[in-house]
């Protein structure tokens, strides 16, 4: 039988719209409001699943906090 092996020590979490609006701590309609306009970054579409690695989304927060007046 053949095994995978998964190194977890770099494991990236890919995340739905909802978890991902409540790792930001907004509604889902606010989160996809965001990444509309470019504020969180576009999703990765794996056949009909849409998801956002998690790295990116902690990106994407990071730059709003660099950038905030």
């Amino acid at each position: 039988m053949n095994q995978v092996m998964v190194n977890t020590a770099h494991f990236d979490p890919w995340l739905s719209d909802v978890e991902a609006a409540a790792l930001v701590g907004v509604s889902k309609s606010t989160f996809r409001r965001g990444v509309t306009d470019g504020r969180f970054p576009k999703p990765v579409r794996l056949g009909g699943l849409v998801r956002w690695p998690q790295s990116e989304i902690f990106q994407a927060l990071e730059a709003l906090k660099a950038n905030r007046e």
